[in-house]
């Protein structure tokens, strides 16, 4: 005979192999859904008592039978049954246990189909508040280290060569934008999780007088979706946060990468401090950047589990199949991984600590203001690209003869275009260089201040959109 704790029990002869049960038991890692499914089941027998379904004796003992699941999953008390597979079915047959046959009416008018797609709705909208929350953190980590050091001077890169000055701040602000389309990406993808899939059943709803706009409204949802079908099979909503959780560990493995490079040797732009760094076990004097690379290498695993969920899906007819057990490991995954590393990154940034004259020597360089110098000629009329070629023999004439393009005379310099009438000595300043680059977006002070100043009233406005959501 079949196992009778099986919810499907009843037209199987033969009990289910134990290792069967092993490699299809998913109640190790969908626990975590355990405070979702209380809700979602409260909720539904609510309605059902609206609904004349089932009597309100019985919504009012289902719901405090409920309660108490849940308290004794919140004490760590309860033991948790693999074989009965996940924790759907282990909270219901706990009720049973405390309520007695009134519990095999919990799951009336449902399916585990439309019952698990509105937990995890509700897991992944909570879960986004709390990862947008670490991604304010780390934005307004950012803006401080931007307002501190809006006077600090570096090379800006391109090709990892250094390119133009640029202020520390201007650089910080770059990952800050960065960061808030990461920020609008998870609340947009939140935006389209507003509808509610319970009531849909298996595949084709219920010929029960079901409510699902009510149950729809207790559990925060805009309204319940509108064919059955989609709802019992979409997880393109877990597609879309996996992707958005992979972009922004892209862009947080980039500020890694940076922090990698800025404090080794060869930078010596920063230290990262010992909280969030390691040694060698046989190398005495290492510091290592440990905190940075991990991020660096953590952002691999995000990307994979978008990849895993992604080629589980791309071979699924409608609707549900078992294969779509298979989304949660790899979200559940990603969503730690990117909390973990929001909050690791934010720390390091905080507590970094910047060698603002090696940065300034490193930009020093007058070679770095040879674009200055061509848009110098371009204001005098001659056509960009006759001015890149100019000013080209310019740079290869100081490098063959080894005098900085500061150091060279105006005679010199005028021997290759007789507009090139200034002083060498003060328009290769670095300053003079960053004050004039005043274009929206650009790094001269005011232009920085003013990033800055629309970068807290956002960070602001943000912040109060969370509280909100709460």
């Amino acid at each position: 005979m079949a196992d009778s704790k099986k919810t499907w029990g009843g037209r199987f002869r033969r009990p289910t192999d134990a290792r069967m049960e092993r490699f299809s038991s998913s109640v190790n890692f969908d626990r975590r859904l355990w405070r979702q499914d209380i809700r979602v089941s409260i909720a539904h027998v609510r309605m059902l008592a609206r609904q004349g379904i089932i009597d309100k004796a019985e919504a009012k003992q289902l719901v405090r039978g409920l309660e108490q699941v849940g308290r004794e999953l919140e004490q760590g008390s309860l033991e948790l049954d693999p074989a009965l597979e996940d924790i759907h079915t282990n909270v219901e047959q706990r009720l049973t246990e405390i309520v007695g046959p009134l519990g095999g009416k919990l799951h009336t008018g449902r399916s585990r189909n439309d019952q698990v797609a509105t937990d995890l709705l509700l897991w992944m909208r909570e879960e986004i508040l709390q990862l947008r929350g670490g991604l304010l953190e780390l934005r307004a980590v950012l803006v401080e280290r931007a307002e501190r050091e809006i006077d600090v001077i570096l090379p800006g890169y391109t090709h990892l060569q250094r390119a133009q000055p640029v202020r520390l701040a201007h650089h910080w602000l770059a990952h800050y934008q960065a960061l808030s389309r990461d920020d609008e990406r998870l609340g947009d993808a939140r935006r389209r999780m507003r509808s509610c899939p319970l009531g849909a059943g298996a595949l084709a709803g219920s010929t029960l007088p079901l409510d699902r706009e009510s149950t729809a409204a207790e559990l925060g949802f805009e309204a319940p979706t509108q064919n059955s079908l989609d709802s019992v099979s979409a997880r393109d909503a877990a597609l879309e946060l996996l992707a958005a959780l992979s972009i922004l560990m892209i862009h947080l493995s980039r500020i890694s990468e940076e922090l990698v490079l800025w404090s080794s040797s060869e930078f010596g732009f920063v230290e990262i401090d010992d909280a969030y760094a390691s040694g060698s076990s046989l190398m005495p004097q290492k510091k290592n950047p440990d905190a940075p690379e991990l991020v660096r290498g953590k952002a691999g695993r995000v990307v994979g589990s978008l990849v895993s969920l992604l080629v589980t899906l791309k071979g699924l007819p409608l609707s549900y199949h078992r294969d779509m057990q298979e989304d949660k490991e790899p979200l559940f995954d990603a969503v730690e991984t990117a909390a973990g590393c929001l909050a690791i990154l934010a720390a390091t940034i905080r507590t970094l600590r910047v060698n603002a004259p090696v940065m300034a020597a490193a930009a020093s360089d007058p070679m770095l203001l040879a674009t200055d110098v061509a848009e110098h000629l371009v204001q005098r009329g001659l056509p960009f690209r006759e001015a890149h070629q100019v000013v080209g023999r310019v740079v290869a004439h100081a490098l063959e003869t080894g005098v900085p393009l500061s150091e060279l005379s105006r005679d010199t310099l005028q021997g290759f275009d007789p507009r090139l009438d200034f002083e060498p000595a003060s328009f290769f300043s670095v300053e003079r260089s960053l004050e004039a680059r005043t274009i929206t977006g650009g790094p001269a002070r005011a232009e920085v201040e003013r990033a800055l100043e629309d970068a807290r009233a956002v960070l602001e406005a943000t912040r109060g959109q969370l509280e909100a959501a709460e």
